[in-house]
């Protein structure tokens, strides 16, 4: 990351704080199983976390990032048993409440983390070790003077991305218009991302993805949802140009060509 960026990186978080108190259930999760599913990045020792430790296994990690009250996740995670699946949310009762779905699920491939994720991925994460970064539905800040709280922006992307596996992805999902287009024009402006459906710029919504609350209200409300999936390229190249534009709809790379969601669209990528 150049010293430019880094300043900028530190007025963006990846969560708005929330108000409310948990339920009993909730406290209850918290109290008996978060030492088994969940970390907090305050708590976290220096330097990158031993995911293989921390799950008992070798496997492709994917982290979601803001999982909320972990309906979604817990789906998610529950149909894709080979992967490593890491959430990483700000809000405690979210937390509790993905806790109590995964405890009812039997989930043994799931952990948590408490904070920032923008922190998590900065100092806790080794470079080209995630399989895969969802965000889905962020905070889309709709009044123009926030635009600068979104999460999307370049220097963000361009973590995320050195994260990533050479054909890893970052899948991105939002129902707010001018989201979408920024989301669209940070991510082809990175050199390591390559969009997997460069003619409109949009993905298909993946059949796999839950529909979240989120989505359904926008459904509601008469906006549109959209999808996009970058992939992480081996190395940049100053002869490329914007990634966006490079790669037709064929299904390459470490991931499927969906995300790497499903467990079968994990499968299909490992077999292209």
């Amino acid at each position: 990351m150049g010293s430019e960026q880094q300043p900028r990186m530190r007025s963006v978080v990846s969560y708005v704080r929330r108000g409310g108190r948990m339920t009993v259930g909730q406290q209850r999760a918290w109290d008996e199983r978060w030492p088994f599913y969940g970390r907090s990045v305050h708590d976290l020792p220096e330097g990158p976390l031993d995911f293989a430790a921390w799950f008992g296994r070798e496997a492709p990690v994917m982290l979601e990032i803001g999982s909320g009250m972990g309906e979604t996740t817990a789906q998610l995670a529950h149909a894709a048993p080979e992967l490593n699946y890491v959430a990483v949310e700000v809000y405690e009762a979210g937390l509790g409440q993905l806790m109590l779905r995964a405890d009812r699920l039997a989930l043994t491939n799931l952990r948590l983390i408490h904070g920032d994720a923008v922190e998590l991925l900065k100092h806790h994460i080794a470079p080209g070790s995630l399989h895969g970064v969802r965000i889905f539905y962020p905070d889309p800040w709709p009044k123009k003077r926030h635009h600068k709280r979104r999460l999307i922006q370049p220097p963000f992307v361009r973590l995320v991305a050195e994260r990533l596996v050479p054909g890893g992805t970052l899948h991105l999902a939002t129902d707010w218009e001018n989201y979408a287009e920024q989301m669209l024009e940070v991510c082809s402006n990175e050199p390591l991302l390559r969009n997997r459906y460069p003619g409109e710029g949009w993905a298909p919504r993946p059949e796999w993805r839950p529909v979240t609350k989120f989505e359904a209200r926008a459904e509601r409300e008469g906006r549109v949802s959209r999808d996009l999936i970058f992939e992480r390229v081996a190395e940049a190249s100053d002869d490329d140009g914007p990634a966006g534009g490079e790669r037709a709809g064929t299904e390459g790379g470490g991931l499927p060509a969906g995300d790497g969601g499903a467990a079968a669209d994990v499968r299909a990528e490992a077999s292209n």
